[in-house]
C-alpha cells in the first residue's frame, strides 16, 4: 500500500504534456468501436512495435483484451472534437465522421496526422490498466500541428 494520494498523483502526471490518440477495433459483432488514449508511445523500430495503455474501468477494456487487431490514430490540432467524442459516452461516433475499413476491417479515420494498423504482439498488466504493444503492419502520416493535452486541457504546440 502506498501513501500516494491518486488526485495529487493525477495532477502531477498532468504536467507531461501529450500527444492525443484515437485507438480503434471491430468489436465480435463487426462493428466499429473506438476510444481516446493519450498513453501512446513508440517502442521499437526493429521490429516496429508501439504500445498504448486502456483503463479497466474502460468500456471498452474486454475488446482490447480479446481484439487481434487494432489502429492508433495520432491527432492534429483541428481534431479536438474528435478527441471529445470518442472520450465521451455517446453511441454511434462512426455516424459522426468519415472513416474506411483497413487491415481486417479495422476503422481508419480519415483526416489524421498519422495512423498506425497493427497486430497485437503483447498485452501486460499494469495496475488499473493493461499495456498493449502491438506491431505495426502499415501507417500513413502527413506533418501536421499535434493536438495536446497538458495541465488538464487541450493546448496548442507554440
Amino acid at each position: 500500500m502506498t501513501n500516494v494520494e491518486v488526485r495529487a498523483l493525477r495532477n502531477a502526471m498532468g504536467n507531461f504534456a501529450t500527444g492525443i490518440t484515437v485507438v480503434t477495433a471491430i468489436n465480435e459483432n463487426g462493428e466499429p468501436q473506438g476510444m481516446t488514449a493519450n498513453s501512446f508511445s513508440s517502442v521499437s523500430l526493429e521490429p516496429p512495435l508501439i504500445s498504448w495503455c486502456v483503463g479497466k474501468d474502460s468500456r471498452l477494456f474486454e475488446l482490447f483484451g480479446k481484439t487481434n487487431h487494432f489502429a492508433v490514430h495520432i491527432l492534429h490540432s483541428g481534431q479536438q472534437a474528435v478527441s471529445q467524442l470518442f472520450a465521451g459516452p455517446e453511441e454511434n461516433k462512426f455516424d459522426q465522421l468519415s472513416w474506411c475499413p483497413g487491415i481486417n476491417g479495422v476503422p481508419l479515420l480519415d483526416d489524421c496526422a498519422s495512423v498506425f494498423q497493427c497486430e497485437m504482439e503483447h498485452r501486460y498488466p499494469g495496475g488499473d490498466h493493461t499495456i498493449l504493444v502491438g506491431r505495426v503492419l502499415d501507417f500513413t502520416s502527413m506533418p501536421m500541428p499535434p493536438l495536446i493535452f497538458h495541465g488538464g486541457q487541450y493546448q496548442e504546440l507554440k
